[in-house]
């Protein structure tokens, strides 16, 4: 019951980690993002919090993960 209970939290973690990974932007945006952070600059830009946002939940949930998978091999 806890190996089911432990797996479906990491199918769970799993499928939030891939999620913030793709909603995150590159780091290098080539013309269009030097483009884009010239008008950041000047208006301000919030995407740079909501990667930075991003940026820490995906740490958070790797380190999630990665916990899981070692008590599902402990408990296999």
């Amino acid at each position: 019951m806890l190996k089911i209970l432990v797996l479906v939290l990491q199918i769970i973690c799993a499928c939030g980690l891939i999620s913030t990974v793709l909603l995150q932007s590159g780091k290098s945006a080539g013309l269009s993002g030097s483009i884009a952070g010239g008008s950041e600059a000047i208006f301000g830009g919030k995407k740079k919090g909501l990667d930075e946002l991003l940026s820490k939940v995906t740490a958070y949930l790797a380190v999630l993960f990665m916990l899981l998978t070692l008590i599902l091999a402990l408990l296999g």
